[in-house]
């Protein structure tokens, strides 16, 4: 017998309902459990509010993003008949604070939105001063670098093989940081600036990743963006 993801959500929030009766009913506790299906319906309402941890100054941002598969109907048929057009998924971005871990700010997105798409929302989201962002070559974008240049920080990305000087200096306007760490590069080679700009601390973005699908899986059941939580980060806790 094939159990659908639907059946499989519908037996994970009733099995939820039916935990939190059986507590009530061991503390002598007269509360009513909402049904599984008020559950369902309120996920889409649902706003969580992250404490943030406290920070003694300006912090090195580590940027990266990751795919989660939308696990609905047509599994079925892939598991059968192998992949379909029809699979979908979401993607999520994220800047980790590298000394401690913590997810400073997160954006979740649909799979078409690029890396460097997203780099505005979260840098408006960071409200503590930074001292560095190191992301990945896929950040190696103009978009990306306007939106990262305004928190007057130092910028970490490694540009492409094929990089060329986007402002050379005999031209009018502010220098970009991106010519300095391509000429860096032509100068010392790729590795030294890796190691002498701290490039290598941005691999804790993938660590933080790794860590939040190993905790809530690597798949989403809910098709639709409203239908999931909406989180917030706010003030440091007491």
């Amino acid at each position: 017998m094939v159990i659908s993801s639907r059946a499989v959500y519908r037996l994970a929030l009733r099995a939820a309902q039916g935990l939190a009766q059986s507590v009530f009913g061991l503390l002598q506790v007269r509360l009513s459990v909402p049904s599984y299906s008020t559950l369902s319906r309120r996920g889409a309402r649902s706003e969580i509010e992250l404490l943030r941890m406290p920070s003694s100054g300006p912090v090195h941002l580590v940027l990266d993003a990751s795919g989660f598969k939308v696990y609905g109907e047509g599994e079925w048929k892939v598991r059968q008949h192998g992949w379909s057009k029809r699979r979908t998924w979401r993607k999520l971005h994220l800047a980790v604070h590298e000394a401690t871990g913590e997810i400073v700010a997160a954006v979740a997105s649909e799979a078409g939105v690029t890396d460097d798409d997203a780099v505005p929302d979260l840098v408006d989201q960071v409200d503590r001063p930074i001292r560095q962002i190191s992301a990945d070559g896929a950040y190696d974008k103009r978009k990306c670098y306007e939106a990262l240049e305004a928190t007057g920080a130092k910028v970490t990305i490694p540009p492409r093989r094929d990089a060329k000087i986007w402002q050379h200096g005999k031209s009018s306007g502010e220098p970009w940081q991106r010519d300095a760490n391509l000429r860096a590069i032509r100068r010392f080679g790729r590795k030294r600036w890796k190691q002498e700009s701290g490039y290598h601390r941005r691999s804790l973005a993938e660590t933080a990743i790794f860590r939040l699908k190993t905790i809530f899986g690597a798949t989403l059941r809910s098709r639709l963006l409203p239908n999931r939580p909406r989180t917030s980060f706010c003030g440091q806790p007491h």
